[in-house]
C-alpha cells in the first residue's frame, strides 16, 4: 500500500467543515464519528476535530497552511468551481515567473474554521521545486 499522508486540524463546526470540503472543494467524506470527521483532500486524509477553542483566525495563522499542487488545468477548474461559490481568497490566485520553467500559479483561502489552504500549480514541478535530476520528487 502506498503511504497515506494524514493531517489533523481543529474545527469550529463539523457540519460547516463537511459542507466546505465536500460541497465547495469537491472532496470525499470519510469516517464520521461524534466529535470528528475525515475528508479525503487530494489523496491526503484530513481529520477535523471539533475543537472551537483551538481555532485560529486566518489573519493570525501566519505561514501555517496546507495545500495541494495540481496540474494547471486542474487548478483552473478548481478556481472556476470556487469562483462560482462565495469563498474569500486570503491571497487571490496569481502567477509568478510567467513564461519560465519556474512558473507557478497559486492562491490561498480559508475554510470555515480559519484553516488556511494553498492551491497551486507549476509549469515544471522539478524546476520550480529545484529537485535535482535523479532524485525522488514529483515527475516532470
Amino acid at each position: 500500500m502506498p503511504p497515506i499522508l494524514h493531517l489533523s486540524l481543529p474545527a469550529r463546526d463539523l457540519e460547516a467543515t463537511r459542507r466546505f470540503y465536500v460541497d465547495t472543494l469537491g472532496c470525499t467524506v470519510g469516517r464520521v464519528r461524534p466529535g470528528w470527521l475525515d475528508v479525503w483532500f487530494h489523496g491526503m486524509q484530513v481529520t477535523f476535530h471539533e475543537e472551537p477553542g483551538q481555532v485560529v483566525p486566518p489573519s493570525e495563522a501566519g505561514v501555517r497552511h496546507f495545500g495541494v499542487t495540481l496540474s494547471m488545468a486542474e487548478l483552473d477548474a478548481l478556481v472556476d468551481r470556487l469562483d462560482a461559490v462565495p469563498v474569500e481568497w486570503l491571497r487571490p490566485v496569481r502567477t509568478d515567473g510567467s513564461g519560465t520553467a519556474r512558473e507557478q500559479r497559486k492562491g490561498k483561502l480559508a475554510d470555515p474554521s480559519g484553516n488556511v489552504i494553498e492551491v497551486k500549480a507549476y509549469a515544471d514541478p522539478r524546476a520550480a521545486l529545484e529537485i535535482p535530476a535523479g532524485t525522488l520528487g514529483p515527475a516532470a
